[in-house]
């Protein structure tokens, strides 16, 4: 059983970056201390409403404080990004963390993203899954040619290759259940995302497994579940603190449309108590334990990745959060 803290360093506009980037590292190395295993940071691009680090040099500063735990990126959006460039640089960021990188990649869903990177909509899929096999080939230590719209290559090989062989693990975020069939294909693990209920990812599970074994594919090793979770001394201080900084957080997605590639194209626009039903873990250690073992006992996941921080929350409350899941959630969990 292994458990993630999910540091995106998402903060409100004109904070200070360099104050904030210690209040991560001090979270890091409070769940490196209390029992957590891996860390992760995201990406996005001219992301409206806050302002964050993007993922390389975060995660490359994030590694000199991890000691040993994996370091994750998820998800990079790799249909952006030119093959060369993502297979050059992971490579080297698996060599900076001593071969514990994960590389967690994603479609993406945010229109403005594909607009100033260039990346026609209905060319997006396509885009993503030519890339994944270049990156995959390129770690793997192949020749490689391709003549491609946005990258020619004429048999050409990396002189850096990863630690891991033949790379990195590809863990891959689906959201609408075409993703989460690509994901069953081409992926190591799909990378269960925070926004679905128990109920949408239990659905999706099935198409996973009915895909992959379609595929002649055996069952993952390892299924990632992303969490939001807070944990405080009581449900009502737990509710307190958490509760104005993650609604914004999904008011955010809705702004987005983070919500409109979900199945069934729900809303995130609806009343905290009906949104957060299902989706966010929040309370007593106890409260935690008993909303986590569902994902863990029927569904299966063994690596929680916890985001337990949003913008404009003191970092301080995220802090004792983190303690209180090391102490009492995660060793009931590994349980």
């Amino acid at each position: 059983m292994d458990f993630g803290i999910f540091l995106t360093n998402q903060q409100p506009p004109g904070t200070d970056q360099p104050r904030a980037l210690d209040e991560q590292l001090h979270l890091l190395r409070l769940a490196r201390d209390h029992g957590f295993t891996s860390v992760f940071a995201g990406q996005h691009y001219l992301s409206e409403g806050v302002s964050h680090i993007q993922p390389l040099p975060y995660l490359a500063r994030l590694a000199a404080e991890a000691g040993e735990l994996r370091v994750g990126v998820g998800i990079h959006l790799l249909a952006l990004h030119n093959p060369v460039e993502v297979a050059e640089n992971y490579a080297a960021l698996d060599v900076v963390t001593g071969g514990r990188l994960i590389y967690g990649a994603g479609l993406g869903y945010r229109q403005v993203e594909f607009d100033a990177l260039g990346v026609p909509a209905d060319r997006k899929v396509h885009r993503f899954e030519t890339n994944l096999d270049l990156v995959r080939r390129l770690w793997a230590g192949e020749t490689v040619s391709a003549d491609l719209p946005w990258c020619r290559l004429d048999r050409v090989r990396l002189n850096l290759l990863p630690v891991q062989r033949p790379g990195p693990p590809v863990w891959l975020a689906a959201n609408s259940d075409s993703a989460v069939r690509r994901a069953a294909r081409l992926s190591d693990a799909w990378m269960i995302n925070p926004h679905a209920t128990i109920d949408t990812v239990r659905d999706q599970l099935r198409l996973f497994h009915a895909e992959r074994a379609e595929a002649g594919r055996s069952a993952p090793r390892v299924l990632p579940a992303f969490r939001e979770v807070f944990c405080a001394k009581d449900s009502a201080t737990a509710l307190e603190q958490a509760r104005p900084h993650l609604a914004e957080k999904y008011r955010t997605y809705a702004r987005w449309g983070q919500d409109k590639v979900m199945p069934g194209r729900e809303s995130f626009d609806i009343d905290y108590g009906e949104l957060a039903r299902q989706r966010f873990v929040v309370g007593s250690p106890e409260d935690c334990v008993r909303a986590l073992l569902p994902w863990r006992d029927e569904l299966g996941a063994n690596h929680f990745i916890f985001r337990t921080h949003w913008s404009g929350m003191p970092v301080e409350d995220a802090a004792e959060s983190i303690r209180l899941l090391g102490r009492e959630v995660l060793p009931a969990l590994r349980g």
